[in-house]
C-alpha cells in the first residue's frame, strides 16, 4: 500500500493512494502515519478503501512520516560512490545523524543555506522502522520494517568536509531532507535489492543507479545499527547513494538557486524541488 500525509506545514492529515491514482482521507482510521500507527498496523487490514473520503489532488504531500525521532544516514554504501569521493569502500557501515528539522515535503522547495557554495543532491532509499528493533539479528530484521520511501540526502559539501568535525552539520540544513512522496508498506517491496534509482538536475541525469550495487544491504543495515541504539516506529535510515554527486562531477557541480530536481526509485515515487537561496524572514 502507498501512504502519504496531506496538507499544510504541521497539519498533514494521513492518507493514502488508491489504484485509481485518487487520494483517500485516512485521518478517521488512524491520528497519524507516525510512532504508535506503524508499530500497531492492524489498521491496514480489511480497510474499505473504496468507503474512505476523497482528498483533493491539489493538496500538498507532505513528508511522508510524522514526528520522525531518529534519522539515520549510512554513508559510502556504494562502492562506486566511494570511489568517486576518492574514499575506501568501509569495512563496516559508516553512520551519522541527519537533524529531524531537516525533514520537509517531497515537492516543496529546497533552500541553500546562508553561505553555502556546494550544495550537493544524493537520491537514496529510506528504511522506515515499524517494530522496535533491539539488537536484531540479520535473518529477523526485515520484520522490524514498515515500509521504504525515497529521500533526497542533500548535503553541504564544505560545511560536511572542510569545516571539521562530523557529517551532522553538512547534512542537517533546513529542507535538506526530503521524504516521500510514499510510505511504501514492505509487501509491496519484495526485494528491496532489486531498485532502480536515478536523480536529474535541469533535466540533466546525474545519477543512474540501483540499490543492486549497496555494499551493506537492508537488513544488515538495521540489524548493525540496532546493536548501537534501539530503532523505533517512525525512525527513517537512509541507506546511501549511488554515483553521479556533485562533488564527484569533474568539475565538480553544486545548485544553484533557480535549478529543478527531479529524482526517484522503482515502485516509490518522484520527488521535484526546486533550490532557492537563503532569505532572512527576521
Amino acid at each position: 500500500m502507498k501512504l502519504l500525509r496531506l496538507g499544510a506545514p504541521g497539519a498533514e492529515r494521513p492518507a493514502l493512494l488508491d489504484e485509481t491514482g485518487q487520494y483517500r482521507d485516512l485521518s478517521g482510521v488512524v491520528p497519524d502515519l507516525a510512532g504508535s500507527a506503524l508499530a500497531d498496523a492492524g489498521w491496514l487490514e480489511g480497510l474499505d478503501i473504496a468507503a474512505l473520503p476523497l482528498c483533493s489532488a491539489e493538496t500538498r504531500i507532505g513528508p511522508c512520516v510524522g514526528s520522525v525521532g531518529k534519522f539515520i544516514c549510512v554513508g559510502l554504501n556504494y562502492s562506486d560512490h566511494a570511489a568517486e569521493t576518492g574514499q575506501p569502500v568501509p569495512e563496516e557501515p559508516i553512520l551519522f545523524m541527519k537533524a529531524t528539522s531537516a525533514i520537509s515535503g517531497p515537492f516543496d522547495p529546497v533552500t541553500i543555506p546562508r553561505g553555502s557554495t556546494k550544495t550537493d543532491w544524493e537520491v537514496e532509499l529510506g528504511i522506515v522502522i515499524g517494530k522496535e528493533a533491539r539488537y536484531v539479528n540479520r535473518d529477523k530484521a526485515l520484520e522490524h520494517v514498515f515500509g521504504y520511501c525515497v529521500v533526497n540526502d542533500l548535503s553541504e559539501r564544505e560545511f560536511q568536509i572542510e569545516r571539521s568535525g562530523q557529517w551532522v552539520k553538512g547534512k542537517s540544513a533546513d529542507t535538506f531532507g526530503p521524504i516521500g512522496p510514499w510510505l511504501v508498506t514492505r509487501d509491496e517491496v519484495p526485494d528491496p535489492q532489486d531498485l532502480d534509482m536515478f536523480l536529474e538536475v535541469d533535466g540533466h541525469r546525474y545519477q543512474d543507479g540501483s540499490t543492486r550495487t549497496m555494499i551493506f544491504d537492508v537488513p544488515t543495515l538495521v540489524s548493525y545499527i540496532s546493536q548501537f541504539m534501539s530503532l523505533q516506529p517512525g525512525d527513517i535510515i537512509s541507506t546511501g547513494t549511488p554515483p553521479g554527486v556533485g562533488m564527484g562531477q569533474k568539475p565538480p557541480v553544486y545548485l544553484r538557486p533557480g535549478q529543478k530536481m527531479r529524482l526517484g526509485i522503482a515502485g516509490l515515487g518522484e520527488q521535484r524541488q526546486t533550490s532557492q537561496e537563503y532569505t532572512d524572514a527576521r
